[in-house]
């Protein structure tokens, strides 16, 4: 694989790379870093990935390991997971409370649940990957993804809907 093509292969991987380093790491300065490091350690394989059907997946997998990886370091030991990934449209001041409160609720949910819900989540329904590349990325089977989006979902919504109960009372 040559310069060009492997800029044209990764150049729009790269963003999807960050948000979901920055994602698990949660600095952007950290999640910079770890895509700088991936994108490295791709051009020493680029003769390799000839081989690799779905490079996208492969190097969000390679990147979703490197960010897991600094989060388990000693060095890292400041990081921790947040979702940040919101759009900023203009809204009244109103709306904006009610939104930031419903954003944190579903961080502060997002981060109780399992470390593997928690993934399939980010990659499924923030970053709209397909099944296919998820399992890729998680290195599971077709089923066990399905399977675990289904029950974050369900947990997720049922915390939420607690929440909100105790939150009314």
């Amino acid at each position: 694989m040559n310069q060009k093509t492997f800029v044209n292969t990764f150049r729009d991987v790269q963003q999807k790379m960050y948000f979901l380093s920055k994602r698990l790491l949660t600095s952007h300065e950290e999640a910079a870093d770890a895509v700088q490091e991936v994108m490295v350690r791709l051009w020493e394989k680029r003769f390799k990935l000839e081989e690799v059907k779905n490079k996208e997946a492969y190097a969000m997998q390679m990147v979703k390991n490197y960010s897991l990886d600094r989060l388990k370091s000693k060095q890292a030991s400041h990081l921790k997971i947040v979702h940040t990934n919101y759009d900023n449209e203009e809204r009244n001041v109103e709306e904006e409370l009610e939104r930031t409160g419903k954003v944190k609720l579903v961080q502060k949910v997002i981060n109780e649940l399992p470390e593997q819900y928690k993934m399939i989540i980010q990659l499924r329904d923030i970053q709209r990957y397909d099944f296919e590349a998820i399992e890729k990325i998680m290195d599971m089977k077709a089923t066990a993804v399905r399977v675990g989006l289904s029950r974050a979902r369900k947990m997720l919504k049922e915390r939420i809907e607690e929440q909100y109960k105790t939150e009314i009372a």
